[in-house]
């Protein structure tokens, strides 16, 4: 079950973050350049079976399987740090694998 749309992880790799809008989230941040998929958005979730579908969730702490602690605040920290690395003209990306 690798890269299924609202199912699975991304596949290990290098991608871009950038900003992205919608009236559900107002503004966050979205993983670009996925083969086969799209809208991968960062966005607050505490719990990842039933508040995410394929999306990525940062937490301040985890709590069990699936599930943190304090993901808005968690969040909000990563958004502007992102958010101002990318009004600097830098590139952000994100490293993502699987620890073996």
């Amino acid at each position: 079950m690798m890269n299924e749309t609202k199912v699975s992880c991304v596949p290990e790799g290098k991608y871009f973050i950038r900003k992205r809008y919608s009236a559900k989230y107002k503004w966050h941040l979205e993983l670009v350049n996925v083969a086969n998929r799209k809208f991968i958005l960062f966005h607050p979730a505490n719990n990842a079976q039933k508040e995410l579908q394929g999306c990525i969730a940062p937490v301040t702490k985890l709590s069990g399987p699936g599930l943190g602690l304090m993901s808005r605040k968690a969040f909000t920290k990563l958004k502007n740090f992102v958010y101002k690395a990318l009004d600097n003209k830098e590139s952000v990306k994100i490293l993502i694998q699987s620890l073996k």
